[in-house]
């Protein structure tokens, strides 16, 4: 069974985080108060396993934002990541294992190649591709990680039997490779397998922090040797995702357990473990490039936020399906908050559809009508059972003032019973003793 914890989530700022899953879905996920609990606002595309996310990158910019989703079918998507509308779509041959930036640089197996597109202004659908430049990574292994720095002029790949490498975009030439590490004491060599890698500052592409699959974080330096300059072992568990914190020399470390921790790559020192247990693979971690707040996700269908001061979980919502990917607009604002709480005419027409959903039949009749149907037939119960007690008085009334005037002129044997009060009990009948003998 998988370890949890059970700790106290005290909410996170106003924050829009977008989330891809394994059925090819993406949702929006917002907090629209100061201090809120994160809720799903969107959905978008519909739910099929062969469009599943393997990779997505947004373009977090104030005008003209773009997502880029590449899905298990070969399609790289262009979305619009205000309202989910597709700008553009890429067919590749090959299923893609990541993607990063647009211009886009998405790698296959052993190969990468860099394509850029342009989207067009006029129509939602119109889009231009130029020809895409396709270079060969490695001779043999997969690709499985990749990452391009701040510039997009450098791109890192590493992989299954590939070694860290970096490439120049521009040129499309390699620039480093790295090199394995020796035998340890035992002389038992540990084979290449990299999860994940990236710049340790989106400025400088010299230093690159990555991760294996024998729990190791490794930081190697361009300008001083291919070897790693630190090696640092953590937990038991292979490292799935490593990212880079804004000061340039942070990572945060999550594993196939669900650890979460921060480490000082300028010493190897380990600078906290987060609070909270997760119940599996992280996939995703995401840094908000103002707040002091980190987003993840995994395969145990959570999205968490959490604090990197106090390392304190804020909050979190289950989004039902297992994640692959979180990312995190930076620029929601305030105004689009106060903006979401004015009603608007979709608000409206929404009302006016309720109100006329009684002409529909009771099986497609809303929710909402149903509750008030109820609403209004248990006060008109309640109307009427009044009205019936007023009626049944005066009515109690008028009967028993006729029955004293016409209990004389009937026989006694049947003669009128007056109606009993409310509270009154029926008298009960007397069996008559029949005599003996």
């Amino acid at each position: 069974m998988p370890r949890t914890t059970t700790v106290e989530c005290p909410g996170c700022p106003p924050m829009r985080a977008l989330t891809t899953d394994v059925l090819g879905l993406v949702k929006v996920v917002e907090v629209r108060e100061k201090v809120g609990t994160p809720k799903v606002v969107e959905t978008w595309g519909p739910p099929d396993a062969s469009r599943s996310v393997v990779a997505a990158s947004l373009a977090d910019r104030k005008t003209n934002p773009l997502l880029a989703v590449a899905r298990k079918n070969g399609l790289v998507e262009f979305l619009n990541p205000l309202n989910g509308n597709s700008l553009a779509t890429v067919k590749v041959k090959d299923s893609v294992s990541s993607i990063k930036q647009i211009p886009y640089v998405y790698n296959k197996k052993e190969k990468a190649c860099l394509r850029s597109v342009t989207v067009g202004d006029a129509s939602p659908g119109s889009s231009h591709v130029d020809s895409p430049s396709t270079w060969n990574v490695c001779g043999a292994g997969s690709v499985l990680c990749s990452s391009v720095d701040g510039n997009e002029n450098f791109a890192l790949f590493g992989g299954k039997g590939v070694e860290v490498n970096v490439w120049d975009l521009e040129k499309c030439s390699k620039t480093w490779t790295a090199k394995s590490p020796p035998s340890n004491s035992l002389g038992i060599f540990s084979p290449t397998l990299f999860t994940a890698a990236t710049f340790l500052s989106k400025e400088d592409h010299c230093k690159i922090a990555a991760g294996t699959n024998n729990h190791q974080v490794r930081l190697y330096d361009i300008s001083a040797q291919r070897r790693p300059v630190l090696s640092i072992n953590f937990q038991e568990s292979p490292v799935k995702v490593v990212t880079e914190d804004l000061d340039g020399y942070t990572v945060y470390i999550r594993t196939g357990c669900g650890d979460l921790a921060s480490f000082d790559m300028r010493t190897g020192k380990l600078l906290g473990c987060f609070v909270g247990k997760c119940s599996g693979s992280i996939r995703s971690i995401a840094r908000h490039p103002r707040l002091p707040i980190i987003a993840s996700c995994g395969l145990d269908s959570y999205l968490r936020f959490w604090d990197t001061k106090t390392r304190q979980l804020l909050s979190t919502v289950f989004l039902k399906q297992h994640l692959t990917s979180v990312m995190l607009d930076t620029h929601f604002s305030a105004e689009e908050i106060e903006s979401a709480d004015q009603p608007s005419d979709l608000q409206a027409n929404d009302h006016s559809e309720v109100e006329n959903d009684e002409e529909l039949p009771p099986k497609v009749r809303s929710k909402t009508f149903r509750k008030k149907a109820h609403n209004k037939n248990k006060a008109d119960k309640s109307k009427r059972e009044a009205q019936y007690d007023e009626l049944w008085d005066e009515d109690e009334q008028t009967t028993i003032e006729s029955a004293d005037d016409d209990d004389d002129e009937l026989p006694a044997t049947t003669k009128r019973r007056k109606p009993l009060g409310g509270n009154e009990k029926r008298p009960k009948h007397k069996k008559s003793k029949k005599s003996i003998g």
